[in-house]
């Protein structure tokens, strides 16, 4: 009875481990590349827009602030800068490759 007891245990926290049902991916993640990445240059959070420019020059593209705090963003080929009035809040890197997996883009609205 013990050792059956004991087995079914052993078996069950065999079964049941991360290891045991995780599959294999050979997709990379986002957070891995970036944490690869480590001299990865992009805007720091208080920085401003004039220093954001200055420092990696004019944005592709610039999307108008919205709402209240006025939020806007500006798009670089690697990354996203957001930005409450004039300070950056938040940067987000792009996705490298199709096959990356990470966040995706947020679709826009048809106008």
């Amino acid at each position: 009875m013990k050792f059956a007891c004991h087995a079914w245990i052993i078996f069950s926290a065999i079964a049941l481990s991360p290891i045991a049902v995780a599959p294999a991916f050979a997709d990379t993640l986002l957070l891995q590349r970036t944490q690869k990445e480590p001299g990865a240059s992009v805007p720091r959070r208080g920085s401003t827009m004039s220093s954001v420019e200055a420092q990696f020059g004019a944005p592709s593209k610039k999307i108008a602030a919205v709402g209240k705090p006025p939020i806007s963003r500006w798009e670089y080929p690697a990354f996203v800068v957001y930005f409450e009035h004039s300070h950056v809040i938040d940067t987000v890197i792009r996705k490298a490759s199709d096959s990356e997996m990470g966040a995706k883009p947020v679709a826009q609205p048809k106008r």
